[in-house]
């Protein structure tokens, strides 16, 4: 295998990702998980993607990884990390930057480790993958990653299985097995599936922890706005493999432009509801993958549609502020006009004002 040399510490962000498509080729046609997306994560932060199942989450960090399956196939666009061109490398030259500079944790950590393996031989491969390392230094080193995520009795669990352990507990070995050869980057695909609530929280706290403890940049995935906005620095929402709106969090929050983003931020459970009070839905389902609808995708669950949104497919445009970007012909919650190239009419103008006062 053929060592890549680190790179200086260049300007620009850690990640950027620029016009990326990947498609897939089945049966039922030509799937566009990921169309035309863009985005840079910077050193040290925490970039939220959310979405709706088949919205091309998963899909565009598995791009951003090359560990897509053989059907996939990124048509398009780039991945640069640290200045470098990650699009096109073969696997040989991948596993330089797997573990060491970019590392994922995946949704089911049950088939994501070694049934066969203990839990200690699996944290020593890792290590012995990117440190020239004593087998002694190894298992002490494996000891320390798992008291580190938070594993009780960690010399013990080092001799287990995987089926040994709890869903939460796998998840964290996961994480220590992602944090062994000490990456610059963390990509977490939807860490909290199939955890209880409180153990969902555990772990998402522990990513926090670890992010923060060890300067990384992280990428979190998750279909839950609630989840984003309290874990991550940026956000971008995603819907029909496409960003639709994408903000610093705390921006997003404050004032969303997207009707989509809205409706997520509406379906989010609170505290302050009396119980048993029906949870707000968004009408309809996602398109499918093979036929996504002319236009605005998400025209044909909008309140706000009309001609140009099932004929146009809108642009990201500019909001106020210029790190707040989204693709709507008539935005809520605006209150100044957006900076887009589309041309639009003045009639179109006043259309939108009306549909966006609340």
């Amino acid at each position: 295998m053929r060592r890549i040399a680190a790179a200086e510490h260049t300007p620009g962000p850690l990640l950027a990702v620029d016009a990326c498509s990947t498609h897939f080729q089945t049966p039922a046609g030509v799937v566009r998980a990921v169309d035309d997306v863009s985005l840079t994560v910077e050193r040290g932060r925490t970039l939220g993607i959310v979405g709706e199942s088949g919205s091309g989450k998963s899909v565009l960090v598995h791009s951003i990884m090359g560990l897509l399956p053989r059907q996939g196939v990124v048509r398009k666009g780039s991945v640069r990390f640290e200045g470098r061109e990650l699009m096109g490398l073969g696997v040989a030259d991948m596993r330089s930057y797997w573990g060491a500079e970019m590392a994922m944790v995946f949704q089911d950590p049950m088939t994501s480790l070694n049934p066969v393996m203990r839990i200690g031989t699996q944290l020593t491969e890792a290590l012995h993958q990117h440190v020239d390392i004593r087998r002694r230094e190894a298992t002490a080193q494996a000891l320390a990653l798992l008291r580190s995520v938070g594993i009780p009795d960690a010399a013990r669990r080092m001799r287990e299985y995987p089926h040994m352990l709890s869903g939460g507990m796998r998840q964290r070995v996961m994480i220590a097995l992602a944090l062994a050869g000490g990456p610059k980057i963390l990509l977490a695909d939807e860490p909290t599936t199939a955890l209880d609530v409180t153990v969902q929280c555990q772990v998402l706290d522990l990513l926090q922890e670890q992010q923060r403890a060890r300067a990384m940049a992280m990428i979190l995935v998750s279909h839950d706005l609630g989840v984003v906005f309290s874990r991550a620095d940026d956000v971008a929402v995603m819907y029909a493999g496409r960003i639709v709106e994408r903000a610093p969090a705390a921006t997003l929050r404050k004032r969303m432009h997207m009707p989509y983003t809205e409706a997520l931020f509406r379906s989010i459970p609170t505290l302050s509801r009396p119980s048993h009070t029906r949870l707000d839905a968004i009408v309809g389902r996602p398109p499918s993958p093979t036929e996504v609808p002319t236009g605005c995708p998400f025209h044909p669950r909008c309140e706000y549609a009309d001609d140009q949104c099932r004929a146009v497919a809108p642009p990201l445009q500019t909001a106020a502020e210029p790190t707040h970007e989204f693709a709507c012909w008539h935005p809520v919650n605006l209150g100044v006009s957006p900076t887009t190239t589309a041309q639009t009419t003045t009639t179109q103008t006043k259309t939108t004002q009306t549909k966006t006062t609340r």
